[in-house]
């Protein structure tokens, strides 16, 4: 595992609720996470597990064949104690800037603030003169459904959006990125060892996105399940069948520093849901036959 502790600090610019450092490794610079002290206290656990939510969410995306951050799991000693940290390379430059899809509803319609209804979402992305309509369209529900199988609930809509060449004027879909809140961060292996299938099965359904549907927070299982919105649909058509669950099972348990316990616990959970979208696909399939 990477030792960051020696890397060349820099000021830090980015956002975001945890506590992070801008560190220069190899030449490239690092976004690095660590555990949230103040929320340690407060909830007394140790918060080591977003790492590795950030870490296996990503690198799922990857799998998949996405676009994404380049993500890298390590260590920090820090006050004394050892921290295992995840380090996300900025994929911006001198010539490539992100613009969050925030940004973009500010832009798309200065006289609307919107928050993450599913509705303004999908207006602001279909309006905007600024991108590839259709595009974004797609890849946005794309990203939803891979956000389903990890069971991401943080996806707003200041963690997605668009890179500007600052040169040409091209606009395209950012590379996907952070993915800390996805599987069940807040869980210890304790808590792991003590969950039953049942209990187990309720994580695995009762999952909610950061979009909200007439006011209310998106079960992901329950929307999918619907099969009422056919950009969604489509989504699961192109996505499904680049999901290699047995390529991410194998690259689950090549991780290092994380307990078996918690392998087993991540496996189970994406491959539940793995099955469950795997039957709506077959349905959307019959349909359309």
């Amino acid at each position: 595992m990477i030792d960051f502790t020696n890397a060349i600090e820099e000021f830090n610019n980015y956002k975001g609720s945890e506590k992070k450092k801008t560190l220069i490794y190899n030449n490239n610079k690092y976004l690095v996470k660590f555990p949230d002290p103040i929320r340690e206290k407060n909830k007394n656990i140790s918060y080591i597990n977003n790492a590795f939510s950030e870490y296996v969410g990503s690198n799922i995306f990857r799998i998949i064949g996405f676009k994404v951050q380049n993500t890298i799991l390590g260590k920090y000693i820090y006050n004394g104690k050892e921290k295992i940290v995840c380090a996300c390379e900025d994929f911006t430059d001198s010539e490539h800037v992100l613009y969050e899809f925030e940004n973009l509803v500010l832009s798309t319609n200065p006289d609307k603030k919107i928050e993450t209804e599913l509705s303004d979402i999908i207006e602001v992305i279909k309006e905007s003169k600024m991108i590839n309509n259709k595009e974004t369209l797609n890849n946005f529900w794309d990203m939803f459904i891979i956000d389903c199988l990890i069971g991401n609930t943080d996806r707003h809509n200041g963690n997605w959006g668009f890179l500007l060449n600052k040169i040409t004027g091209k606009v395209e879909f950012s590379p996907i990125y952070d993915c800390g809140s996805c599987l069940n961060p807040m869980i210890e292996d304790e808590q792991i060892n003590k969950i039953n299938e049942t209990e187990l099965k309720n994580l695995v359904i009762n999952c909610y996105s950061c979009i909200k549907e007439n006011g209310k927070k998106i079960n992901y299982i329950t929307y999918i399940k619907r099969m009422e919105n056919e950009d969604c649909n489509d989504a699961i058509k192109r996505v499904f069948e680049k999901i290699d669950i047995i390529k991410i099972e194998n690259f689950i348990n090549s991780i290092e520093g994380m307990t078996n316990i918690r392998k087993e616990f991540y496996k189970k959970i994406i491959r539940q849901r793995y099955e469950i979208i795997s039957k709506v696909y077959d349905s959307i399939v019959s349909i359309k036959r």
